[in-house]
């Protein structure tokens, strides 16, 4: 980028309200240089060194209009429309959100100077009129300033019309009686005083109108500066869609020089509108899914010459990854090394035929252990790495609802929303040690640090699980080697809705029932758990209750995914001896100004006289620990406590996590074939499995043939109860949930509670599942 210069003696008015040195980006062949800038006045200069700001600047942006955004860690752009951008890097995070911050600051506070100006020079030029416009004031007051104006015409109107019939009314009383008689003169003071009224009210009328007209200026000029916002925004953030998927062909058709089959590089086969989504509207169908409507998902998908997920385009030259099998376990020895090519040690898997449903599972390690007298696998098939056109979906999905967006699963990873909540109780040892407590107190200590850990892996797991369909099942039984067995299902569908129920072998019981309120705002995502769970605890009969804290996804468009767990979580003992018990955590949100260490939390337990009894600390993504107060100060603001112990601490990711959706040991196997679940069952959901095996393509037709099947079960029970409604009958009930039922009492925020109905394992048992819906 070229440097101006300006003229010898011609310093940045006003005193710097920050300055420092940074790195700015000058060209391809010296990349980024140090300057020395000065942020002042709405204006960031830069000169090359200090002793140059008594006669030389190298070049100024304004502030006012311009678009701040961040690109990584340490990088931040500033672009006023494209006539300049500049390209800062400083040296570490902390330093690069204090510029931003500043920037931020600056640009506000030369909007308001701004607006402040134009109001002046309006009012000086007289362009506000009240009561007798000029064309001037139509065009700056705008619609609502000029349907003020008529109502207040009409006003004056009749106004007018009340002083006539006032005035003729008093001389009728007059010509009535001579002399006039008291009865008269009170009526005639009355209607005096009637018009005194209507006066003092047209009055303030154009008092108001003066205020309505003023605001409205500033209102007009504010709601355009929005708007210039948003367009000027919207074009830098297709600018760099473009630029991105630009540069993922590049390098695809860098690391992939081989042919398809019409001899052509596979890298540049497709052009931006082969990474187009559609959304195909039926005729009379709004795209609201709370009505008939169906999405079209197309994801162009070549599964052959990929670069691997995790390595740079010049260490993944010449690679390929082939296509995945189908994955299913075999039990038998001897059909294992048959199918894995023999007992030769050989690790490369034969596929089976058309008509066989064998295929042996290579990832499956003796150090996983047998279940059941059956191995469990360690990981799932490696992510894929295929270009998306992210812009294309997200342009249309701004300020919508999560759960009513056409997501592709290339967003996604291969686990339901059921299995992720199941997931939580992959350190149920913690809930194991509470049940061994006596003490409330110290119990709901443990219960604590149990909620802490079902955050552990959210740091690094940034895709979305798939969406439950209506009547989707998970079961998980580990009761052979973990001690605990849940049952999930979905049983509501607007607000989507998942119910659990899980039991320990040593003593306690969990139930779950929680709608996400999801929305994208354009940069992140959040999410807010709705709902309550609770835990029991069978040989004391103490319960515990709590809601989850938020959830959010920053980064969605532009730089790298990052969440972060924040808010307020009240863990409740609302049953036995541990009524009225409360432990309060905070998670403290992302701040880069921070001095604590991030994703900390911090928590107190307290009894019920409102006296701390245990206080926690640790971070949600690592370790709590815990340790009893030994004294307090007389209003218990400050506590003395006793050694901290390890309530909790995360088991290390396996080492190549990464390269398989960041998954843990336990989550790598929630999704495992397994035989003897129900029909329902998230193993058995085929979008989802296709995309385990990398069968990205194969996956979107499949997820839009279920989500199209799940609106016609819709659209039939609706057009049932219409039919049955014109024949004055009673419309017929949706299909209740299977193995929950419908709580009478609502529960935490009033909020639906399902409980489970005890009939899944024994139907298991008895491989009865004549109940279960037809959803896949």
């Amino acid at each position: 980028m070229s440097e101006a210069i300006v003229p010898k003696g011609q310093p940045i008015p006003g005193d710097p309200e920050k300055k420092g040195w940074l790195f700015k980006w000058t060209n391809y062949l010296k990349g980024y240089q140090r300057r020395w800038f000065v942020l002042s006045n709405g204006l960031l200069s830069y000169y090359r060194n200090q002793a140059e700001m008594a006669h030389t600047c190298r070049g100024t942006i304004s502030l006012l209009g311009a678009l701040i955004h961040t690109a990584d860690s340490c990088t931040f752009v500033i672009s006023n429309g494209g006539t300049q951008t500049f390209y800062i890097k400083a040296h570490d995070e902390v330093e690069r959100q204090s510029w931003v911050t500043a920037l931020e600051l600056a640009k506000a506070k030369a909007i308001r100077a701004q607006e402040s100006d134009d109001d002046e020079d309006q009012v000086a030029s007289g362009a506000v009129v009240i009561g007798g416009a000029g064309e001037g004031e139509g065009e700056d007051t705008g619609g609502i300033a000029r349907e003020l104006a008529a109502r207040f015409h009409d006003l004056r109107t009749c106004s007018e019309l009340v002083a006539r019939h006032g005035t003729a009314l008093q001389r009728s009383l007059v010509d009535l009686e001579i002399p006039p008689s008291d009865t008269t003169k009170q009526v005639s003071e009355r209607a005096t005083l009637f018009r005194i009224s209507c006066n003092a009210m047209m009055n303030a009328c154009s008092e108001f109108m003066s205020a309505a007209a003023g605001s409205s200026a500033r209102l007009s000029r504010a709601l355009q500066h929005e708007r210039e916002q948003k367009l000027r925004l919207q074009e830098v953030v297709e600018q760099l869609a473009r630029q991105h998927d630009t540069l993922e062909k590049t390098v695809t058709a860098r690391s992939t020089p081989h042919t398809g089959g019409n001899g052509t590089t596979q890298g540049n086969e497709t052009e931006d509108e082969d990474h187009e989504f559609f959304d195909a509207v039926e005729e009379g169908i709004s795209t609201n899914m709370d009505d008939k409507t169906s999405f079209v998902i197309k994801v162009p998908v070549n599964r052959k010459n990929k670069v691997k997920d995790g390595e740079s385009s010049d260490e993944s030259e010449g690679e390929t990854v082939t296509e995945t099998q189908q994955v299913i376990f075999v039990e038998d020895k001897e059909r294992a090394e048959s199918a894995m090519g023999g007992a030769d040690g050989s690790t490369t898997p034969s596929l089976p035929a058309k008509d066989t449903d064998i295929v042996v599972w290579p990832h499956v390690s003796q150090a996983a252990g047998c279940v059941d007298g059956r191995p469990r696998r360690t990981r799932v098939p490696d992510k894929p790495n295929y270009p998306l056109s992210l812009w294309s979906i997200m342009k249309n999905c701004i300020g919508k609802e999560l759960s009513k967006i056409p997501i592709p699963v290339n967003f996604s990873e291969p686990l339901s929303m059921l299995q992720r909540l199941t997931e939580d109780y992959e350190y149920s040892s913690v809930l194991d040690q509470a049940a061994k407590f006596d003490d409330p107190a110290q119990q709901l200590a443990y219960v604590a640090a149990f909620t802490v850990s079902s955050y552990a892996t959210t740091a690094c797991r940034t895709n979305k699980p798939f969406n439950p369909l209506l009547g989707e099942t998970f079961e998980c039984d580990r009761m052979a080697d973990l001690g605990w067995r849940a049952i999930s299902e979905q049983v509501e569908h607007h607000p989507p809705t998942s119910a659990l129920h899980c039991e320990g072998a040593n003593g306690w019981v969990c139930c779950y029932s929680c709608s996400l309120s999801t929305c994208f705002r354009g940069q992140f995502i959040s999410v807010t758990p709705c709902g309550a769970a609770e835990v029991v605890f069978l040989s004391t009969g103490n319960k515990y209750r709590w809601s989850k804290v938020t959830t959010t996804v920053h980064n969605i468009i532009v730089g790298k995914l990052w969440v972060d767990n924040h808010g307020d979580m009240d863990i409740v003992g609302d049953a036995g001896p541990a009524t009225g018990y409360v432990a309060h955590l905070k998670y403290l949100p992302y701040g880069y100004f921070s001095k604590d260490t991030q994703r900390k939390v911090t928590g107190v337990v307290k009894d019920p006289n409102g006296v701390p009894r245990y206080v926690l600390q640790g971070h949600w993504d690592s370790r709590v620990e815990v340790a009893p107060v030994t004294s307090t100060s007389a209003d218990n603001s400050v506590c003395k406590t006793g050694k901290f112990v390890t309530a909790w601490q995360r088991v290390a990711a396996p080492p190549d996590s990464d390269k398989w959706y960041n998954f843990t040991v336990l989550a790598a196997q929630l999704n495992e074939p397994e035989p003897g679940v129900a029909p329902t069952d998230s193993r058995l959901r085929p979008d989802q499995r296709l995309m385990e095996e990398g069968c990205w393509d194969e996956a979107n037709t499949e997820k839009l043939r279920l989500e199209e099947k799940q609106r016609g079960a819709r659209r039939r029970l609706e057009a049932e109860a219409e039919a049955a409604a014109a024949r004055g009958l009673s419309a017929p009930a949706a299909p209740p949930p299977l193995w929950f039922t419908r709580d009478a009492q609502p529960g935490a925020g009033n909020t639906l509670r399902h409980l489970y109905n005890h009939r899944y394992w024994d139907c298991k048992r008895r491989q009865d599942w004549t109940g279960c819906p037809d959803i896949f």
